[in-house]
């Protein structure tokens, strides 16, 4: 699965293909002779120049996530997620995109279910010490979305997107015409029995409708479900799950905890659309 990964890769620098060197301590290296060493907890930095100028996660922010996915909060998203990903796995050589992969629990839910080549990227290489130790059979880089995607034009059949930002032209451009987009949003609510309290922040109303917009050119829709999630949540839990996501940059875990100091446990839901689309090039 490894190298299936790595032939779908192409290098930031020169656009070429990659051979994998070395087995202890992998390195890629491409036709032109630009080399990636892997870093010792098993991801590659593919970023060039001056690097993102996007605010990545903290280690802290990282490991508030870890743990409440590890907690199993999310479990269902997961599956499903899975069960969209699986149908276009199937075929030999198939391959998987998880844009903006995180800790990397959503695509180890998918590759449970479908085995495939596969490959995470997000801009934190905190997030992705936890994938490739989560993952290792995938190929995690860092990497910045916006930029052109290191990889080979239709070279992927599945590109997952859980809560990051999404770049639809350079989807299409990767993905292969059987392939579907598999995006995952919160929706007006979400958390909402924890949000204001712990300063996370809201979900705007037409979110879903703003996606359909941004993938029209590219995509068509070819499905979409709302996925509620009814939790119980600790103090612990509810700090971890206002951390985790963008307002940890200007929040503080301790403070937060500090402020739940003695309060039982919570009951949440949490609120999902997760929408499926396909290729224009596939009879549209």
């Amino acid at each position: 699965m490894l190298s299936d990964a790595v032939t779908r890769l192409r290098c930031p620098v020169c656009q070429g293909s990659f051979d994998a060197v070395g087995t202890a301590h992998l390195s890629l290296k491409c036709t032109s002779g630009h080399s990636f060493d892997a870093a010792k907890q098993g991801y590659f930095n593919f970023l060039t120049g001056k690097g993102t100028v996007f605010e990545a996660d903290t280690a802290e922010m990282v490991a508030a996530r870890n743990d409440f996915l590890g907690a199993g909060h999310y479990k269902p998203l997961a599956e499903a997620l899975a069960k969209l990903s699986a149908p276009a796995l199937e075929q030999p050589g198939a391959t998987i995109l998880d844009s903006g992969t995180g800790t990397g629990h959503y695509l180890r839910a998918v590759l449970d279910l479908a085995p495939a080549a596969a490959i995470g990227i997000d801009i934190s290489k905190f997030a992705l010490r936890r994938a490739a130790r989560l993952n290792p059979e995938a190929i995690n880089l860092v990497w910045d979305i916006w930029r052109p995607l290191p990889l080979a034009e239709h070279s992927v059949d599945v590109v997952t997107v859980v809560f990051a930002p999404r770049h639809p032209a350079e989807f299409a451009r990767v993905l292969r015409p059987s392939g579907r987009v598999i995006v995952v949003t919160p929706r007006p609510g979400h958390l909402a029995e924890i949000a204001q309290r712990t300063g996370m922040l809201a979900i705007e109303p037409g979110k879903d409708e703003r996606l359909s917009e941004s993938m029209r050119e590219f995509f068509v829709q070819e499905e979409s479900h709302g996925l509620d999630i009814e939790l119980m949540l600790s103090a612990r839990d509810v700090a971890d799950a206002a951390f985790m996501g963008p307002a940890g940059h200007h929040l503080e875990r301790s403070t937060l905890l500090a402020s739940m100091d003695g309060e039982g446990a919570v009951q949440a839901t949490a609120k999902f659309t997760v929408t499926a689309f396909r290729g224009r090039g596939k009879g549209a």
